[in-house]
């Protein structure tokens, strides 16, 4: 196992999950990369191009979402690469896995929500089902 991917959206139980990655990749040597992913929705008014969540809302969200996965946990020597994705969670989560050879998924049991990013439930659902590698799942 040479790279773990962790889906996080900033909740406490994006937490749970990178501090097992974090477990595992010290285990197996391996990277792990903090993968936070949220959709940006079509715009609501084509003439005035304006967004329900705007493109700064993310980059808000995606430092919130890191900040609170990291907060208080040591992560050694464990070589980390955080990346934010506009997409939806689920496609965005099993398109990174193809492309950069990810060997393990790790997401927390329950997410915040839609406008957050909700990593369980319909979203984990289609990565358990869509992935070419093991997930794993933490509560």
């Amino acid at each position: 196992m040479k790279k773990i991917l962790v889906a996080t959206d900033g909740s406490e139980y994006s937490q749970r999950a990178f501090k097992k990655a974090l477990e595992l990749a010290q285990k197996f040597n391996a990277e792990v990369e903090l993968l936070f992913a949220m959709q940006m929705p079509i715009p609501y008014d084509s003439s005035v191009n304006s967004y329900i969540i705007s493109p700064e809302l993310i980059e808000q969200e995606s430092k919130h979402a890191f900040k609170a996965t990291l907060e208080g946990v040591d992560i050694g020597n464990t070589p980390l690469v955080k990346k934010k994705i506009e997409g939806k969670p689920a496609n965005v989560i099993i398109k990174e896995v193809e492309d950069k050879n990810i060997d393990l998924i790790v997401m927390g049991s329950h997410g915040y929500g839609s406008i957050v990013g909700s990593l369980l439930g319909s979203v984990s659902q289609k990565v358990l089902h869509g992935a070419k590698c093991s997930v794993l799942i933490v509560k």
